[in-house]
C-alpha cells in the first residue's frame, strides 16, 4: 500500500478558517479541505506547505506549529496527514480554479471533508 505524508494549513483570519474544495479527476473530489499538498522525499513539512501554498494559492505563508497529526488508511493507500498552523502573508488566489472560502467554525461541521480531516474538525468546533 502507498504511503503519502502530507501537510495542511490550518490558517485563521477574523475567526475564519480558509478551506479549498477539491477538483474533479482528484483523490477525495468535491471534498472540502485544508489547503496543502503531498510532502516530497527530502521536504520538510513547512517548505512542502510554503510550496503548495504558493502553487495552490499564489500567496507566501508563515509556518507555525503542528496542531495535529493523524493517519487514515484509505483503500488504496495510507495518508499521514500533519495540519500545521500557518499565516498567509498577502492575499490567497485560487490558482487552478478550485473553489476556496472562509468558513466560521460551526460551517466547518457543515462541509464534507475526507475522513482523515474529521478529526481536526472536531477539535475546531467543539
Amino acid at each position: 500500500m502507498t504511503r503519502i505524508v502530507v501537510a495542511a494549513a490550518v490558517v485563521e483570519r477574523n475567526g475564519l478558517f480558509l478551506v479549498t474544495r477539491r477538483q474533479k479527476g482528484v483523490h477525495l473530489e468535491g471534498f472540502w479541505e485544508f489547503p496543502g499538498g503531498k510532502c516530497g522525499p527530502d521536504e520538510t513539512l513547512a517548505t512542502c506547505l510554503m510550496r503548495e501554498m504558493q502553487e495552490e494559492l499564489g500567496v507566501a505563508t508563515r509556518v507555525g506549529g503542528e496542531i495535529l497529526a493523524t493517519s487514515h488508511d484509505y483503500p488504496d493507500r495510507t495518508v499521514r496527514l500533519h495540519f500545521l498552523r500557518c499565516e498567509l502573508l498577502g492575499e490567497p488566489s485560487p490558482q487552478m480554479g478550485q473553489q476556496m472560502v472562509w468558513a466560521t467554525r460551526s460551517q466547518l461541521a457543515g462541509l464534507p471533508f475526507p475522513p482523515a480531516d474529521l478529526d481536526l474538525i472536531k477539535q475546531l468546533t467543539r
